[in-house]
């Protein structure tokens, strides 16, 4: 890419691919439990593939979110605040796009405010979004730290997940307690090496 093409926008929407009917999906559910080897029709699966559909509308709502717009609502009176504003410990529900294995953590948001703030809930509503889709952990992070930069235009953004991955719990190596972090600094958080300290001090549990 050249240093001239534009950025990429992460807040509009994303490109939308027609959707099966739930009665296409449904049917792919039972195709699957049929190549998992075993019979769709039994008692204790006939209503599966309804389960299964109903649960990926749950796990992947944030394709139907736009993080544009809860952060769209900002506040312009910080009476001269002008430190970092952080949320900790926000849990993060994900599914990785490699075997769309479920990946559980904990993710920790901080911001320099310049002359508006947010409401925390709407930090909170766009970690959530990039985490109902599919992606990886290292995309996702950059994500919620661009989607803050483009929406507020602080003097600098950090944001760090700390996860562990099911499809390497579960699968594969079959390691399970292996957590994986994640961090993304930009603007002031990414040039000054003590902001960044003071983030992870805070962060850290009391």
């Amino acid at each position: 890419m050249s240093k001239d093409t534009p950025k990429k926008t992460v807040l509009k929407a994303v490109a939308k691919t027609p959707r099966p009917s739930k009665e296409e999906a449904m049917a792919a559910v039972r195709t699957l439990i049929a190549w998992a080897g075993d019979n769709p029709d039994r008692e204790g699966l006939i209503d599966t593939p309804k389960r299964v559909v109903n649960a990926y509308s749950e796990w992947y709502r944030g394709y139907d979110l736009d993080p544009a717009a809860e952060l769209s609502r900002v506040f312009e009176d910080v009476s001269g605040y002008d430190d970092m504003v952080i949320l900790r410990d926000i849990d993060v529900e994900s599914h990785c796009e490699h075997h769309m294995a479920p990946f559980l953590g904990t993710a920790y948001v901080a911001y320099l405010p310049t002359d508006k703030v947010v409401g925390i809930s709407k930090l909170v509503k766009v970690v959530e979004i990039f985490a109902k889709r599919l992606q990886t952990q290292e995309t996702m992070t950059a994500q919620i730290a661009d989607a803050i930069d483009e929406a507020l235009k602080p003097r600098g953004s950090a944001v760090m997940i700390d996860a562990v991955h099911q499809c390497m719990s579960t699968r594969g190596v079959h390691h399970p307690n292996v957590s994986t972090i994640t961090t993304q600094f930009t603007g002031e958080f990414k040039t000054n090496p003590a902001l960044q300290e003071r983030f992870l001090r805070l962060i850290k549990p009391t």
